[in-house]
């Protein structure tokens, strides 16, 4: 009998996960023994990424350069993988995108890309991977990274904030149209964490801290165990749900 968390023999897409909290995610499941398929869009980092993780003792890592907001990349993309891993047992949905601006300022193109990247590239990953999923017959795990964005009020990231909640929306809707497929659907919103995307907002940092009950910025790594657990089948019973990794910053009432 495996040890629970075991994740040997368990094939994984991460997409955007070549850093931040998509290589946080993929790192979690590299020391549980996962092979994994890193689909980024830069070469370069999905390389160092793949490093990263064979440094971890990861089996095998695939690099896959993807736009997930391109339905057609995506469809070659998970042929890819499966292809060359023979299945696919967990997608992490997480590559995104951040702009702020104030809701005077922002314009439809603004909303459409960050729609594209975070809503429609979820879209695209879950429909292909639930394809082979079904097929496979033995079910699966799909995650999305959401945010808290999608609960809370945040400022100047109304575009941001709308493809965020349609991607929980669309989480519980799945959840219950693929349960029947032993297929778990699920999404984590991350708060505010150390990120390069992040680092690039001015006054980040200072705004939310003292709003965090843990009293300090979350790191990749504090969503390491959050990825193992999803993706492995301890999960089995979860489907549909919408879990903070926030330091208890959804549960400020001020």
């Amino acid at each position: 009998m495996g040890s629970m968390f075991d994740l040997k023999g368990h094939v994984s897409v991460v997409t955007g996960g070549s850093d931040g909290i998509g290589l946080g995610l993929a790192r979690g499941l590299a020391k549980c023994g996962a092979k994994i398929a890193i689909w980024a869009r830069r070469e370069n980092k999905i390389s160092q990424a793949a490093e990263k993780l064979r440094s971890l003792g990861c089996v095998e890592v695939l690099e896959i350069c993807c736009d997930v907001s391109k339905e057609e990349q995506v469809r070659v993309a998970m042929k890819k993988t499966v292809t060359h891993f023979g299945q696919i047992n967990s997608v992490f949905a997480n590559a995104g995108i951040a702009k702020t601006k104030s809701l005077t300022e922002s314009t439809i193109k603004d909303y459409r890309i960050q729609n594209a990247v975070n809503f429609e590239g979820m879209f695209f990953c879950f429909r292909e991977a639930a394809k082979y999923m079904i097929d496979q017959g033995s079910g699966g795990k799909l995650i999305a990274t959401s945010s808290t964005a999608a609960v809370l009020g945040s400022p100047n990231l109304v575009s941001y904030s709308a493809s965020k909640g349609a991607m929980t929306a669309a989480v519980r809707a799945l959840a219950v149209e693929l349960g029947p497929h032993n297929i778990q659907v699920n999404a984590v919103l991350p708060g505010v964490f150390k990120t390069a995307m992040t680092s690039k907002v001015e006054g980040l940092t200072e705004y939310f801290l003292p709003k965090i009950p843990s009293t300090f910025i979350g790191e990749p790594k504090h969503i390491e165990g959050i990825a193992v657990f999803l993706a492995s089948r301890e999960s089995d019973y979860v489907t549909g749900a919408c879990i903070p990794i926030d330091g208890g910053l959804s549960i400020i009432w001020e």
